[in-house]
């Protein structure tokens, strides 16, 4: 990913996306319907950069650039992953409220009974690629399931399950080591289809019993309470930003 100076200035679709207005697509038509001006003139052409100590006005308002945020919640059971609930259900947002001043949002969502991680930004650019399907974002989930798990279904499942709406094939799957029984599986999948995970072993009559997502395109659960958060470290952004 290509970070632009600060003195060369940014473009102007990209410091509408850092301030919050829309992704850079958008912002694109706000500039070419002459919806932005830069120190009082309106701007349409597309690719203008804001300089430092430009003054960008959107719908009457002085925009200021969003520093980045990048933060990890080790998601609880009985959270929805969503801004608001029309229900008034308890929702993820809650657990991050206080983190920081500027708007964040979850990167792709975990069902309300799932547990585990969950990316939190208001990096627009880097979360569209990170629930885009062709870069395969690795997701690891340890499942806990009501009954053991045949080799012969691990197996139909490796080679892919055919449900309602495509077939799904796993990166990988296996028993959890050192288990004591057969009900504890890993499985690695880069897909972002609603309650895949449960839907792939209710398929073949199994009730998923727990469901823990402990890795996420590198993240892991290392020294983060269930329940609890914490910001990325700039090694653990520049790899984010690398991905793909």
């Amino acid at each position: 990913m290509k970070l632009e100076k600060p003195s060369e200035g940014i473009r102007l679709n990209k410091y509408l996306a850092n301030a919050g207005v829309a992704s850079r697509r958008a912002a694109d038509q706000l500039i070419e319907g002459g919806a932005v001006t830069i120190n009082g003139e309106v701007v349409t052409r597309l690719g203008t950069k804001v300089m430092p100590g430009d003054k960008v006005k959107f719908g009457g308002q002085t925009l200021k650039q969003e520093k980045p945020r990048y933060l990890l919640l080790n998601k609880p059971k009985g959270f929805l992953t969503t801004s608001d609930d029309p229900f008034n259900r308890r929702t993820v947002m809650s657990l991050v409220e206080k983190a920081c001043p500027e708007r964040i949002y979850p990167v792709g969502r975990l069902d309300r009974n799932t547990i585990g991680l969950l990316l939190f930004t208001n990096d627009g650019e880097l979360a569209k690629k990170l629930m885009h399907p062709k870069f395969r974002i690795k997701k690891i989930y340890h499942v806990f399931l009501d009954k053991n798990l045949t080799k012969n279904d691990m197996l139909s499942i490796a080679d892919g399950i055919d449900l309602e709406d495509g077939k799904i094939v796993p990166d990988s799957i296996a028993y959890v080591a050192g288990a004591e029984d057969k009900k504890q599986i890993g499985i690695e999948l880069h897909s972002g289809k609603n309650r895949i995970v449960r839907r792939v072993f209710e398929h073949l009559g199994y009730q998923v019993i727990k469901l823990d997502r402990v890795f996420l395109a590198g993240l892991t659960k290392k020294d983060l309470p269930r329940g609890k958060w914490r910001f990325l470290s700039e090694k653990e952004v520049n790899m984010l930003q690398r991905l793909g």
